[in-house]
């Protein structure tokens, strides 16, 4: 193949993971980060670098073909890793799961990634990029829907540092309220408890208890290129006691993943018409870097249906791309 691909945050969890996905896939990895000790791990070349020093960036990211942004908060790590990949002229794709973080790559690179003709994707992970793919996948032939419903199905959720430091600074971003996609826009408002209801996962799942309007990046990938004025994201109950608890999570085997499992119930409306495509899979975490390395791949490959920064369901084939996760994630539509 021989592209080189820079991780940047390349030792935290998901960056193993990454780390590891494109070796396996044959590409050249080239760790970067700010720790030299825990970088020299991997038994690699690597790069000592920090997102607010733009020199150690610029050094970093010299001769690779494009960069994978690993670290969170990435509220403060995209914009700097962004701003190096522009000046080197190469593709970004990060994981981020926070909403504010995302709607900033949209806001302020998506006239200058265009003009670059550097593709910049943001939140392609488990949670944003899973999610859009899956609506885009459901929506099919439709050009707009009335309502999207992305329903998580975690057994259990054992955050990382890099979550629970993610969720902090969210939290203090919005400053306490709760956030909601509804009349075409992302809104914040005061609120008490999230709202509990059932959910009908698909078998052997079943009914679940779920928090609603536990809302997560889906609510700014999925409307950037589709048309879907209310969109609503919910978890199961068990996943929410077990992040509150922010304990880690445990390895289970040599890939080092947990034993989490996941089903992603994706239902989209149209009048009396819905459409439904389902996801399952196992380690939210680690299935973050089949997607990733995915996405890097078809970028470098020229797979892709639009420029500048674009959400994962808007830059490429969704179908295709959910048909290439295989084993990892395992689609399949429902009828209902």
């Amino acid at each position: 193949m021989g592209y080189r691909v820079a991780v940047f945050g390349a030792y935290g969890h998901t960056g193993r993971f990454v780390m590891a996905e494109l070796r396996e896939r044959g590409f050249g990895a080239l760790p970067v980060g700010r720790d030299p000790r825990r970088l020299a791990a991997f038994g690699l070349g690597y790069r000592v670098a920090s997102a607010d020093d733009p020199a150690s960036l610029d050094a970093a990211l010299t001769g690779a073909d494009a960069v994978i942004n690993c670290a969170g908060p990435f509220a403060s790590t995209a914009a700097g890793v962004i701003e190096a990949a522009l000046r080197a002229g190469i593709p970004y794709v990060d994981v981020a799961a926070e909403i504010e973080a995302n709607l900033d790559t949209f806001t302020h690179f998506t006239e200058r990634a265009r003009a670059a003709g550097v593709a910049v994707v943001p939140a392609m992970a488990f949670f944003g990029g899973l999610g859009d793919l899956l609506a885009t996948t459901a929506m099919g032939d439709w050009t707009s829907a009335d309502e999207a419903h992305v329903a998580y199905g975690l057994s259990s959720w054992h955050p990382t540092a890099g979550t629970v430091a993610a969720g902090v600074v969210s939290r203090e971003r919005r400053a306490g309220r709760q956030a909601r996609y509804t009349g075409g826009r992302l809104e914040y408002h005061s609120g008490g408890e999230l709202p509990r209801m059932d959910w009908d996962f698909p078998a052997p799942l079943g009914r679940r208890t779920v928090l609603g309007e536990f809302t997560m990046a889906d609510v700014v990938t999925i409307p950037r290129h589709l048309v879907i004025p209310e969109i609503r994201t919910y978890m199961t109950v068990d996943a929410t006691t077990d992040l509150a608890a922010a304990s880690a999570p445990v390895a289970v085997d040599e890939l080092g993943r947990s034993a989490q499992t996941f089903t992603v119930d994706v239902i989209v409306r149209r009048g009396d018409a819905r459409r439904r495509v389902v996801a399952t899979g196992r380690d939210i975490y680690a299935v973050s870097a089949p997607l990733a390395v995915e996405a890097v791949r078809r970028v470098l490959d020229g797979r892709t249906r639009t420029s500048g920064v674009a959400s994962a369901g808007e830059m490429f084939d969704a179908p295709d791309f959910l048909r290439a996760l295989s084993p990892a994630i395992r689609v399949e539509p429902v009828s209902d």
